[in-house]
């Protein structure tokens, strides 16, 4: 669950400088602060094995992406998010280095984990503002209804797919990703399952 920490407006450049002396994490929503919840530790295990193979394919390709985890995106005036994953050029960042890590452009390829608290967010929200931005390919990992969701940027709109079980993921980023939906959920699954 989310909670506004204040009524007041920040704009994106406070947003970047905001310090409150905690290790709270917040996106900032309308010009509002939202307080993030920490993740449970199956979506930190599931976000780090795509992390994982994600930078195993950008080095077995040779691209010049970086893979980041925990990542913001600006996606709007006064609108930043959080991503669990997210791919991009890695001239996006080189003249951010020393900054707060927030994409200023869109990402090639975000990828969001779905917590119980994060469902609403993750399938609406997200999807409307990575959208607004035209990125090419958003994933939605589910655990809690075993299924990840490939969102395609075609023609203006997002075109879905939903991927289960023992089937591959299938990526327009990484053509030759050979990864299944059981795979990415066993990371976040306990041993005795």
């Amino acid at each position: 669950m989310t909670s506004t920490i204040t009524d007041r407006l920040y704009s994106f450049e406070e947003y970047l400088t905001y310090n409150d002396g905690s290790d709270n994490r917040y996106e900032l929503v309308d010009g509002k602060l939202e307080l993030m919840n920490p993740p449970t530790f199956r979506h930190l295990l599931i976000a780090k094995f795509i992390e994982n193979f994600l930078d195993g394919e950008i080095n077995r390709l040779g691209l010049p992406w970086l893979c980041l985890r925990e990542a913001g995106i600006r996606t709007g005036w006064r609108k930043s998010r959080l991503c669990d994953i997210c791919v991009v050029a890695a001239e996006q960042v080189m003249e951010f280095l020393d900054e707060s890590a927030v994409c200023q452009s869109a990402p090639l390829l975000v990828v969001e984990v779905v917590s119980p608290e994060s469902v609403k967010r993750d399938y609406r929200y997200k999807r409307s503002e990575y959208a607004a931005l035209e990125i090419p390919e958003y994933w939605i990992v589910d655990p809690i209804e075993s299924k990840v969701t490939v969102l395609l940027w075609e023609e203006g709109l997002y075109e879905d797919r939903e991927f289960v079980g023992n089937q591959q993921i299938v990526s327009q980023r990484f053509s030759e990703l050979v990864v299944t939906v059981e795979e990415v959920l066993a990371a976040g699954k306990k041993e005795e399952e």
